[in-house]
């Protein structure tokens, strides 16, 4: 794709309805730019004002980075004092308070390991979200610090909340089972590790943090892999 086609496109973008980008090309113009570190910075700034604009229309809450990250590192606090709690307590308040500390750090670490991941490789980002049809909190990239990231560390940055994710049941099931809480407690906890691996290699490979890691090491292996399907164009 040539620079005038991508100037074209981002142009169409800035025009379209927000959040109705997959019929521009936009994505596609974003999967070119990631693969030529000069249209990167000839376009990273624009591309992400288009980005920006479309996420306000789909954002049903957006909080800014310093408060959403204090309010999730208490929130943190909170769940990592309900695992602690279930030591002290008998059953069946052990296990509730084991179960409701691993929900409570679910909710709040994942953007949490995002954020630190991120960070490290210099990509910014912008606050807190909770989107349509997304009820658990995200943080908010600032694109254009994104565009600039190598591609790998783009990759472990979408795979670090996903981690995080998946470490949270099995760190709560090693606290429960030092703890000597309920085995019906811990029951619940093994299943809820071994559904989120089901979840991951079924659907979040396809649609979630783990598509967006695969497609960025495609861009740091040097092929790009951008795919669209019928229904339009997928965020390369």
């Amino acid at each position: 794709m040539t620079p005038a086609e991508i100037d074209a496109i981002l142009d169409r973008a800035e025009k379209a309805a927000a959040g109705d980008l997959g019929t521009t090309g936009f994505w596609r113009a974003v999967a070119a730019v990631k693969r030529d570190p000069a249209l990167v910075e000839a376009h990273a700034d624009r591309i992400a004002a288009i980005d920006d604009h479309a996420f306000g229309a789909w954002a049903l809450v957006r909080v800014p980075l310093g408060l959403g990250t204090a309010v999730m590192g208490a929130v943190t606090l909170v769940g990592v004092a309900l695992l602690g709690a279930a030591f002290p307590l008998d059953a069946p308040w052990d296990g509730l308070a084991l179960l409701a500390g691993t929900g409570t750090l679910a909710v709040s670490t994942h953007g949490l390991g995002h954020l630190a991941a991120g960070a490290r490789c210099g990509i910014r980002f912008t606050g807190w979200f909770i989107g349509r049809g997304r009820p658990q909190p995200g943080v908010k990239i600032d694109y254009a610090s994104y565009l600039r990231a190598p591609a790998r560390c783009r990759a472990w940055m979408h795979a670090a909340g996903a981690l995080v994710t998946k470490a949270v049941p099995v760190v709560a099931l090693g606290v429960g089972t030092v703890a000597a809480a309920p085995v019906w407690a811990l029951a619940i906890l093994a299943v809820v590790a071994l559904l989120q691996i089901v979840t991951d290699v079924t659907l979040s490979t396809r649609s979630g943090d783990w598509k967006k890691y695969r497609r960025e090491m495609r861009h740091a292996r040097g092929d790009g892999g951008t795919r669209w399907s019928r229904r339009g164009e997928s965020n390369p």
